[in-house]
């Protein structure tokens, strides 16, 4: 079926695994160079977290070990936080990279026997599920992958096994949404 649109720009292809692979490792070496950490998205969230609720409730973050930690000592604004700023920085190259391949346009992701809202549902519980395994496992998903996975964390490939085994096995439950 031809495009009704003779103008619309054709989609760029999809970048070489490897190439990006290897890209994303030079990244991951960069951050333990200059920052001397590696990556991760789950403390920009919790920051985020702590000082929304510093901003309403202060006695409580500050009284709060959890909170605190995140909070810095108050001279300096916690979302001045590079990983704030990656995180910002990921959304704003992926928006950048969809823009450059023509690849932007807003769909919901689902197979032909489920509904968008049942669809959305399940993605914001898996995200809930993520999050609060995130902050139980000490990390995300990907900073337990790349970070903990390039250091050889014995932890992080548990986890990382777990991930995959888990999906792999839930797989089977939830296929007829997908067929």
């Amino acid at each position: 079926m031809s495009d009704p649109n003779p103008h619309t720009l054709a989609e760029k292809p999809h970048m070489n695994p490897y190439w990006a692979g290897l890209g994303l490792g030079l990244v991951l070496l960069g951050s333990f160079v200059v920052m001397g950490r590696g990556l991760g998205a789950s403390g920009a969230f919790t920051t985020a977290v702590a000082t929304a609720v510093h901003t309403v409730a202060p006695a409580h973050a500050e009284g709060n070990a959890f909170y605190a930690e995140y909070l810095g000592d108050g001279s300096v604004s916690p979302l001045k936080d590079w990983l704030v700023f990656e995180v910002l920085g990921l959304f704003l190259g992926g928006f950048l990279s969809g823009a450059l391949a023509n690849r932007l346009k807003f769909t919901i992701e689902k197979g032909p026997r489920i509904g968008n809202p049942l669809r959305l549902l399940m993605a914001a519980f898996g995200g809930a599920l993520m999050g609060i395994g995130a902050k139980l496992a000490l990390g995300c998903t990907s900073g337990q992958a790349l970070t903990g996975g390039s250091t050889l964390n014995l932890g992080s490939w548990a986890f990382m096994c777990c991930v995959f085994g888990g999906a792999y096995a839930l797989a089977w439950f939830v296929r007829r949404a997908w067929l």
